[in-house]
């Protein structure tokens, strides 16, 4: 079951945006599970060196719905450019996999 499932991360500074996200995600099917967590983040924007509080969002998703899971985190986000990346699954809890599966309609 390895390389079929992924974790897409993505942030927002907004909990309206985010919630807005999570959503929409899960109501069109294009993940299992959402974790956020508050963090602090460091980057460089428009050469300047910048600081923020932001909302980190871990999906749960399968390979296969990342195409559209990005599109339509984009879509939403208030962000110019904002931060959505794929991390595959190496191995995994299979039953925990199954369950990603059947939750995820991609």
């Amino acid at each position: 079951m390895s390389g079929q499932y992924c974790i897409t991360l993505t942030t927002t500074n907004s909990q309206p945006n985010c919630d807005e996200i999570i959503a929409k995600v899960l109501h069109l099917g294009l993940a299992a599970c959402i974790q956020t967590m508050p963090i602090q983040s460091h980057y460089v924007w428009q050469g300047k060196v910048c600081s923020d509080s932001e909302i980190l969002m871990i999906i749960k998703t399968k390979e296969s719905c990342y195409a559209q899971l990005e599109q339509t985190i984009v879509d939403l986000h208030s962000y110019d450019v904002p931060q959505v990346v794929q991390i595959p699954f190496t191995k995994g809890f299979n039953p925990y996999l199954t369950w990603l599966a059947e939750n995820t309609r991609c």
